[in-house]
């Protein structure tokens, strides 16, 4: 199956409510042709219903969609001609895998010839050739999902959408299918649209993502660009795991640093919108960028320090976990590798932690 060029997606002011409530508020967003882009959020942010009207299953209360250049609003599903996969895999139990791979293809009216063809290599692409006399029931979860996919592809759409595929699996076939789908992707060459509320899913598969909160998006951008420079609290609260330190800003400085002070420290942080001395702001810095100073680990870059408390101490196989409290009482968490040469810390420890400047972001 030759990999053809993906669509591109533009979604502008994109509304859609029921019963006067909103579920997507003003949703704006250019997908550019091959990306794989993921929406990601919480239930109840808006990201399936974005991609529901996507696929032309829900009609937007306002707002447009441009598929290629040209609005899609108000044209039927069928005439889109996008591939969709669905969590719950949505196949026709009484039909064997390759009729159902093929039923895409015989609404089209693809010849059987064709269709044969078609449909094989569409189980190759997906890793499961010869399977196609099977049932549905003879399946394991997995394979049914691969089915779904390979059903979603076999007519070549330019755009495939997929609502969380991988939600129903177990967590080490769900990390195996991941890495397929970035491999599928790049084999196809198409638009990928995906959803999921899983954090470490989207920050795998994506090229960029989209960060879904209360109907809009809270910020856009590539993986390592939303989990090391969140540009809000919620993105970096939902995007892995983040330390919030409440402080007051004393000073700025060149290159976007800002100096405030905090828990009777100075802390440097990373601030592009440049706030004025006085403002009550919150830091927020990735627990496993904290290390504590009297250990093996150096750094000659620009430091923040801070003097903290051990209260809980968790052996974690690869990590140890710590729950730490600053001296107001803010609880902080660090994580560092467990290894024979670092020494473990006992609950109740006095301990100085520091980290980056660069590692330190004002949301």
């Amino acid at each position: 199956m030759a990999a053809e060029l993906g669509a591109s997606v533009a979604l502008r002011d994109l509304e859609k409510s029921y019963d006067r409530v909103a579920a997507v508020a003003g949703v704006s967003l250019d997908i550019r042709s091959g990306e794989f882009l993921t929406l990601l959020g919480p239930s109840g942010s808006g990201k399936t219903t974005t991609l529901m009207m996507i696929a032309g299953f829900e009609t937007p209360t306002g707002g447009d969609i441009a598929i290629d250049g040209t609005s899609v609003v108000g044209m039927p599903p069928y005439r889109r001609n996008i591939g969709m996969v669905f969590q719950n895999y949505a196949l026709f139990p009484h039909l064997t895998v390759a009729e159902n791979i093929g039923f895409p293809l015989k609404q089209r009216g693809v010849s059987k010839e064709d269709r044969a063809r078609l449909v094989g290599e569409a189980l190759e692409l997906v890793h499961l050739p010869g399977y196609g006399g099977r049932y549905p029931r003879q399946l394991s979860g997995g394979q049914q999902q691969r089915v779904a996919l390979a059903r979603a592809i076999v007519f070549k759409p330019r755009l495939l959408l997929m609502d969380e595929p991988l939600g129903a699996l177990d967590k080490q076939l769900r990390e195996n299918l991941q890495l397929e789908m970035r491999r599928l992707h790049a084999d196809l060459g198409i638009t990928f649209i995906y959803v999921t509320h899983d954090q470490e899913e989207a920050l795998t598969m994506s090229d960029r993502i989209a960060v879904m909160n209360d109907g809009l998006v809270a910020q856009v951008g590539r993986p390592e660009d939303l989990y090391d420079r969140p540009s809000n609290r919620f993105v970096a609260s939902f995007i892995g795991e983040s330390n919030f330190l409440p402080a007051i800003v004393r000073a700025l400085e060149d290159n976007d640093v800002v100096v405030a002070e905090c828990q009777g420290a100075l802390i440097r942080a990373v601030c592009p919108s440049r706030p004025a001395a006085g403002d009550k702001v919150m830091l927020t810095t990735r627990p496993e960028r904290l290390r504590f100073t009297d250990g093996a680990w150096n750094s000659s870059t620009p430091q923040n320090r801070l003097s903290v408390t051990v209260t809980e101490a968790v052996f974690a196989g690869e990590r140890c976990r710590y729950m730490l409290q600053a001296g107001d009482g803010t609880a902080v968490v660090l994580k560092e590798p467990s290894s024979a040469a670092i020494r473990r810390r006992a609950v109740g420890e006095q301990a100085e932690i520091a980290w980056s400047v660069a590692d330190t972001i004002l949301v």
